[in-house]
């Protein structure tokens, strides 16, 4: 049996940027803190791989670097029933593959003094006043704090006695050859026009052992995410089309399979003695982007467990109001909005205004890189955001916007 300061569990990008971030801001706790990771690194994950420079930024803060095989990214294209349009802002990020990204961060965790318990499956969390004590492969675990950054099975949320949560996706892909329809190498691909089901199709470049291929997959809102009345379908068979329509043959890929929690305004994600981060806690309901937005919930979690471990307080009351008061918080709460206006029954009209005004795509690129907002290009953005969250009508949008925007109803 082991006694820690932190108990972190999972070994993903949230849970080892919550013991970085802590690390940084307390050196002093940093072999007082531990992750546990149910699997051994390398380990493969489901993920398209999309990250945002915006983390890359935030790691580099407090020295890391993360240099791994990656596609460089420009820009983003997206496919509307109406046309498509292309949209490049200079580097805005990369494509990484789990495997070698999630491996290098443990790396740089355990650089920093924290020690990574590799095949422990947590399988029972018990809180108590002292602290939580954790049961699975790895024996018994004490902590005075746990963390939980374990996905969407959670053990940890599910110890603290929360539900599920009403906002979910499932998500399928496969890394398959180019074909000469796709779009240039350095752009993210985002596919709107199969309009049976919430959600979309996406095509992103990789890199898989020296091979140029594409990671393409389907994005597919269930249950409280979903505004449509109709059930959703199987992620898999919406892939399978995609990939038939491509000249592709669905049968020769392996398909990864995972699902998606998305981030529910005002659901606690802390208990005394526990908080919640990462997709654990809820993450981008819109696009599920996962990655960038689980290291800020590590940058955010980092500094706010140094300040509550000072203060010797472990109730962490207002850790659901830290996150919500944030930039990450602003982001998921606006992203959920703008979720239920676009995939809502103004669909169509939207996407033409999307596509004849791209500054709110421009912006949402921008905010992916991480770089600075034109005061101009914010303000457009912001009046799209209030048509596709449904907050004005069309008209009322176009009355507001500057002359050059109002030209292209």
């Amino acid at each position: 049996m082991s006694a820690n300061e932190v108990v972190i569990v999972g070994g993903g990008p949230a849970g080892l940027s919550t013991a970085l971030f802590l690390a940084h801001h307390r050196p002093a706790l940093a072999e007082r803190i531990v992750v546990l990771e149910k699997a051994r690194y390398p380990r493969d994950k489901c993920c398209a791989g999309g990250l945002g420079a915006r983390a890359d930024r935030a790691l580099s803060a407090i020295g890391v670097a993360i240099d791994v095989p990656s596609v460089p990214v420009n820009g983003v294209s997206a496919a509307f029933q109406d046309g498509e349009i292309t949209l490049r802002e200079g580097n805005i990020g990369r494509v990484v593959r789990r495997v070698e990204f999630d491996r290098a961060l443990a790396l740089a965790a355990r650089a920093r003094g924290v020690r990574i318990v590799e095949g422990a499956r947590v399988t029972r969390v018990a809180l108590g006043p002292g602290g939580a004590r954790l049961e699975g492969s790895a024996g018994e675990i004490l902590g005075r704090v746990v963390v939980g950054a374990d996905g969407v099975g959670s053990v940890v949320r599910r110890a603290m006695g929360l539900s599920f949560g009403r906002l979910r996706a499932q998500a399928v892909e496969v890394d398959t050859e180019p074909v000469a329809r796709d779009p240039a190498r350095d752009l993210l691909h985002f596919d709107m026009r199969d309009r049976s089901f919430a959600g979309y199709l996406w095509d992103f470049p990789t890199r898989v052992e020296g091979r140029e291929l594409v990671c393409r997959g389907a994005y597919v809102l269930h249950d409280g995410a979903a505004p449509a009345a109709r059930p959703a379908p199987d992620a898999e068979l919406v892939l399978r089309r995609r990939l038939s329509a491509l000249g592709l043959d669905p049968g020769r890929y392996r398909v990864k399979r995972f699902a998606e929690r998305g981030f529910d305004r005002g659901g606690p994600i802390a208990r005394p003695g526990a908080l919640l981060v990462g997709e654990a806690a809820g993450i981008d309901p819109m696009l599920g982007e996962g990655i960038a937005q689980a290291i800020a919930y590590g940058a955010l979690a980092g500094e706010y467990l140094a300040e509550r471990l000072d203060a010797g307080d472990r109730r962490f009351l207002d850790w659901g109001e830290r996150v919500e008061g944030s930039m990450l918080g602003l982001d998921l709460r606006f992203r959920r909005r703008v979720m239920r206006g676009f995939y809502g029954g103004a669909r169509e009209r939207i996407e033409r205004y999307l596509r004849d005004e791209p500054s709110f795509l421009r912006v949402g690129m921008r905010h992916f890189a991480g770089k600075p907002q034109p005061l101009r290009g914010a303000l457009r953005a912001a009046a799209t955001g209030a048509l596709v969250a449904g907050q004005i009508g069309i008209e009322g949008l176009l009355a507001r916007l500057p002359p050059r925007a109002a030209a292209h109803p």
